[in-house]
C-alpha cells in the first residue's frame, strides 16, 4: 500500500493539533509551578511533544487521504526533444580565398591565429563544416597548413563555370 503524501494545509493542521494535544497533556501531567517561568525543559517538551504529535498526525492524515494521481512527467529540455542537425560535410571541392584571410585554430574569431592565406590561395576542405565555419588545408610557402576560416571569404574554384557552356 502507498501513502500519500498530505498536502502543505494538512500537515500545517496536524502540527498544530499535535502542539495542542502536547499543551493539553502538558498543563494535566506536570505540575503547575513548572509553567510559571520559560524555561529550556518547558520548551523542549513544547517542541518535542509538538513535532511527535505533529508527525503522528501527519501519518494519520496521509494514511486516510486519497492517493492522488501521479504528476504528468516533466517535458524533455529543448535540446532533448529537438537534438541538432549531424555535422555537414561538403563535397570534395577546391575553394579560392576571395581577400587575406585569417586561418584559426579553433572555430572561433577568438581562437589562436594559424597563419594568414593570401587571396588567390587554394584551399581543400577537410569534410568538417560548422556553421560558416569550414576547416580547411592548404600550403602556404610550401608548407602544409590546417585549421578553420570563414566560408564567407572563399569562392569555388569551379564557380565562375556556372552556367557556361
Amino acid at each position: 500500500m502507498t501513502i500519500a503524501a498530505p498536502t502543505q494545509a494538512a500537515t500545517a493542521a496536524a502540527y498544530v493539533l499535535g502542539l495542542a494535544l502536547t499543551l493539553a497533556l502538558a498543563g494535566c501531567l506536570t505540575p503547575r509551578r513548572w509553567w510559571r517561568r520559560p524555561t529550556a525543559g518547558n520548551l523542549a517538551l513544547a517542541g518535542g511533544g509538538t513535532l511527535a504529535f505533529g508527525v503522528l498526525f501527519c501519518l494519520m492524515f496521509a494514511a486516510l487521504m486519497p492517493a492522488r494521481p501521479a504528476r504528468p512527467a516533466e517535458p524533455l529540455p529543448f535540446a532533448e526533444r529537438f537534438p541538432p542537425p549531424p555535422a555537414r560535410t561538403l563535397p570534395a571541392a577546391r575553394y579560392r580565398v576571395i581577400d587575406d584571410l585569417n586561418l584559426r585554430a579553433a572555430k572561433a574569431t577568438g581562437a589562436p591565429r594559424v597563419a594568414v592565406l593570401p587571396a588567390g590561395t587554394l584551399v581543400t576542405p577537410t569534410g568538417a563544416l560548422d556553421g560558416d565555419w569550414l576547416q580547411v588545408r592548404a600550403r602556404l610557402e610550401g608548407r602544409p597548413v590546417e585549421g578553420w576560416v570563414s566560408s564567407l571569404w572563399l569562392r569555388r574554384v569551379d564557380e565562375g563555370r556556372i552556367g557556361q557552356h
